[in-house]
């Protein structure tokens, strides 16, 4: 690959909806700078207890905010946006799935990984269900028995670990994190100054 021109690392949470809201806009981006993106799904319940932080709407009067602020950076940002009945969720299961779809086919994975945030942010639909998780995957060309099988075993469940505890050993604390040759930019609200970066302007 030719130098200065390494992937982005895009770390987030299936149910972070900042993290959605980068999902939409972070491969067109990159690819504008001639720049590919690695996607790789985290636990900000994981994250949490290493930092001590909470979900933003479970926190007193940041909550009201947040809720607020997730229209309106979506109406901001022209990607459709409802909030969801249920939030926040877990999100083991397709983070799972997730992985097992990238060693098999990262095409596939990523448009299961925009399938599963427009099911919740768009659709409403319950992304901890495994039901909905495997349908999800099932409709994006998915193997739904190899996948049911895969995301109940111990091999991958250690997989879903390790690729937290990198994430942590790399500085990530929140969704969505985006490293760019190793310089970390945290939140939707920082793709501007992430697209400055990539254009090598000084600032």
């Amino acid at each position: 690959m030719h130098e200065g021109k390494a992937p982005l690392e895009f770390y987030f949470d299936f149910s972070s909806p900042y993290g959605y809201l980068a999902s939409e806009c972070i491969d067109a981006l990159a690819a504008q700078y001639g720049r590919t993106v690695k996607w790789r799904p985290v636990l900000l319940g994981v994250i949490f207890k290493a930092t001590g932080a909470a979900p933003l709407t479970t926190v007193p009067l940041k909550g009201d905010y947040a809720r607020l602020d997730f229209v309106r950076s979506a109406r901001f940002m022209g990607i459709p946006y409802r909030p969801p009945s249920r939030f926040p969720l877990p999100t083991q299961m397709a983070a799972r799935a997730y992985y097992w779809l990238h060693d098999r086919d990262c095409a596939m994975a990523r448009a299961f990984a925009h399938a599963v945030y427009r099911a919740l942010f768009v659709d409403d639909r319950d992304i901890s269900d495994p039901e909905v998780v495997l349908a999800v995957a099932a409709a994006v060309g998915a193997d739904r028995m190899a996948l049911a099988e895969a995301v109940e075993s111990s091999a991958l469940k250690e997989r879903l670990k390790a690729e937290v505890a990198a994430a942590l050993e790399k500085g990530v604390f929140g969704s969505p994190f985006i490293l760019c040759d190793g310089e970390p930019f945290m939140g939707a609200d920082r793709l501007p100054q992430l697209e400055a970066r990539l254009a090598g302007k000084a600032f």
